[in-house]
């Protein structure tokens, strides 16, 4: 109605300029009114619930006043006391408020089996849950593990028949050659009954070793805790090891599982496990170890002494001219800025310190104090020396004074 009032208003418009810019306009705005959407009457579809479905769907659009009736859904029933099962389209286009008026079926409670139980996760046996079984010890199960509360034409049924445990049993292990086990007359095994493996004695020089579990438990329906050992001959090489030698496991013949612990002879570093078994190949594991020579360390030489300080030449006085009453300077004096003359001890010792053979500690300490020695000795001899020459300069300078003072005839 509102869009045909719309495009009465717009219609006139003037025939000799029907592209005016006017007329475009209401045109226009016409067609907007169209494809906007338009208010209306109606109220939306029904709304929805989980335990609840209407009746019936005929309408397309629901005006105020229209009603839709609901009814439980299959798995559900009535509530007791009944809630409304109706809801009405309202003047404001909306659906009055109505709740879940169902609830869900339950299934028959369902017996433990015989050695078993049944228990019910959801807690329940209504709709949608599940049950679930478990046998007992020494019994497997026959049937469905789990089965679930479904709708079985007009009731409600388990998905499944409940299953029952059966006993374990277990047929008897396999022959082995070479070998036997205990109860071997018996052709059925109960549930964790054992049977004992062990091998008959060889015919031959060498005995039979067992390889593999000698035990064996029935743990489920024809099925044991491992397969078969085997019975037959292992032996290893006699071991050796060069450099080293046996310290425990001695023998003549070694077979499966033998241990034997090595150690190096003195001068040699073990590598590798001590320890070695004999295995089921016949073979010697971890790899035989490894004696290794030891390495000498090097001899660590001592320090060559040597001079800290050196000698330099000792300063002459100046020689005295006659023209000069007086000396130009003080004679020099030995000392430590002034040293004398180099000693024959301030030689450097000999650097044949190789020749003091394999690091013999008794000898290189002789060696040091005879150095020590000697620089003793080095020592006194140059401060001797450095006293007699200081002496002798004093009295060279006592001369030189003296014939200065004596005028020249």
């Amino acid at each position: 109605m509102m869009a045909f009032c719309a495009l009465r208003k717009a219609l006139p418009c003037r025939p000799e300029n029907p592209f005016s810019s006017r007329c475009f306009v209401e045109i226009l705005s016409v067609a907007l009114v169209f494809l906007l959407p338009m208010s209306s009457d109606a109220c939306d579809e029904p709304p929805k619930f989980e335990s609840m479905r209407p009746k019936v769907l005929s309408n397309t659009s629901y005006r105020p006043g229209d009603s839709v009736e609901y009814e439980c859904r299959p798995g559900f029933q009535p509530m007791v006391p009944a809630l409304p099962t109706f809801s009405v389209c309202q003047d404001d286009n909306t659906w009055s408020p109505l709740q879940e008026a169902c609830r869900r079926k339950s299934c028959s409670s369902l017996p433990d089996p015989s050695n078993g139980q049944v228990s019910y996760p959801n807690g329940d046996t209504l709709f949608g849950s599940k049950a679930q079984f478990t046998c007992n010890s020494g019994f497997y199960i026959i049937g469905a593990e789990t089965v679930y509360c479904q709708v079985s034409g007009n009731g409600m049924a388990w998905s499944d028949p409940p299953p029952i445990c059966e006993k374990i049993l277990c047929k008897p292990p396999g022959d082995i050659p070479n070998g036997k086990y205990t109860n071997s007359h018996k052709d059925v095994f109960e549930y964790n009954e054992v049977v004992t493996y062990s091998c008959l004695s060889s015919t031959g020089p060498d005995e039979f070793s067992l390889i593999g579990e000698s035990s064996l438990f029935c743990i489920g329906k024809d099925k044991w805790s491992s397969d078969p050992p085997e019975c037959k001959v292992v032996k290893c090489p006699y071991p050796v090891v060069p450099n080293g030698e046996i310290v425990s496991g001695f023998g003549s013949k070694f077979y499966y599982k033998a241990e034997v612990i090595f150690k190096c002879n003195a001068g040699f570093t073990l590598h590798g496990r001590d320890t070695v078994v004999c295995s089921a190949n016949s073979m010697w594991e971890p790899e035989m170890p490894q004696c290794i020579k030891e390495s000498t360390p090097p001899i660590t030489q001592p320090p060559t002494p040597s001079v800290s300080e050196s000698t330099p030449p000792i300063t002459q006085p100046p020689t005295p001219s006659v023209s000069d009453s007086k000396p130009t300077g003080t004679p020099a004096t030995p000392g430590p800025s002034h040293p004398g003359p180099p000693s024959p001890s301030d030689a450097s010792p000999p650097k044949d310190a190789e020749s003091l053979g394999g690091g013999i500690i008794a000898a290189i300490v002789v060696g040091l104090f005879g150095i020590a020695v000697v620089a003793a000795v080095g020592i006194c001899l140059y401060r001797h020396k450095c006293k007699k020459r200081k002496t002798e300069i004093s009295a060279s300078y006592s001369t030189y004074q003296d014939k200065a003072a004596t005028p020249a005839e």
